[in-house]
């Protein structure tokens, strides 16, 4: 797959992340960072894992950003393609809305006549970026990254938060990956998927429960609030929305690959995989596929290391 796929996916998939966040967590986050509406200077975001700006979009869309704050949003990908994305997509996301839109060498400058959001990505390791800088933030986000990213990186992560500052880990892979309608090899493919995850350097298949301990244990956190965040993919009458006919399809495409990786396990042999993907490709181009995988929002604050 290529990075212009990935990018799609990544397209795809705001429509079933819009859905799935957990709103009231939302509502708690947006609340607590209220109180900081009357600090001096710009309120400082840290975006780990930020793909090609998505998550951006949506704070601005559903209010997150506390009072008439001007924003510094960085916006850190390890992947050079999507952080070089974020510019040009902020540009057409605002061509549609009333807001100016400044490119600049070092990102876009969003403005509205009370606020402007600086988002500036940068292309770096984001454990290695925060290691390396004496900046510090106000809100540090990360979705969907932490299965990948490794539970070792949080310490580093929310040191680079300023005390009081809060962090949100939203849509946090917490094991189950559901199909229906039902395949006899669906429990072989999951636990193969969920290995392959699993042994990956990072990978952690159930990282939502396991953050949260993480996070609990962790000196100068508290953990503000949990809440569930499943993806639910499915068709109505009109098939799916959006363009998550393509998400399901990349998703497919995603477990094909892990599983011609390494170890399946002896009830998953070729024949069997064939069938099952073939069969859900099927189901997918014909509007019957129902997908779900089960995820946590965790949001918490950060008081500083004891």
């Amino acid at each position: 797959m290529t990075a212009d796929d990935f990018q799609r996916y990544l397209d795809a998939k705001r429509s079933v992340d819009d859905r799935s966040l957990d709103r009231r967590l939302w509502r708690q986050l947006r609340m607590n960072l209220a109180t900081a509406a009357d600090d001096e200077g710009p309120f400082r975001v840290l975006e780990v894992g930020a793909g090609i700006g998505t998550m951006i979009e949506r704070a601005v869309e559903w209010d997150l950003f506390p009072g008439d704050r001007d924003v510094v949003y960085t916006a850190v990908d390890q992947e050079p393609d999507n952080t070089a994305a974020i510019p040009g997509r902020l540009a057409d996301w605002a061509a549609d809305r009333p807001v100016e839109a400044s490119e600049r060498d070092d990102g876009i400058d969003l403005v509205w006549p009370e606020r402007t959001v600086a988002v500036r990505p940068v292309t770096a390791d984001a454990e290695a970026f925060v290691a390396d800088t004496d900046q510090s933030w106000d809100l540090l986000v990360g979705l969907a990254v932490l299965d990948v990213m490794g539970l070792e990186t949080l310490p580093t992560l929310l040191s680079g938060l300023a005390s009081g500052g809060y962090w949100y880990f939203p849509i946090t892979i917490d094991g189950g990956t559901r199909f229906t309608p039902d395949h006899p090899a669906d429990d072989a493919v999951e636990r193969a998927y969920h290995g392959h995850m699993d042994t990956k350097p990072g990978g952690d298949s159930r990282a939502g429960h396991h953050a949260l301990a993480r996070l609990r244990d962790l000196h100068g956190a508290t953990v503000a609030g949990v809440a569930g965040s499943d993806w639910v993919v499915y068709p109505d009458e009109n098939g799916y929305p959006d363009d998550e006919a393509y998400f399901l399809r990349y998703i497919l495409d995603t477990i094909e690959g892990a599983l011609g990786e390494g170890d399946r396990g002896a009830k998953l042999d070729d024949d069997s995989l064939d069938d099952w993907l073939r069969t859900r490709r099927e189901q997918v181009a014909n509007g019957e596929l129902v997908y779900v995988t089960h995820q946590l929002d965790l949001l918490g604050q950060w008081t500083g290391e004891e």
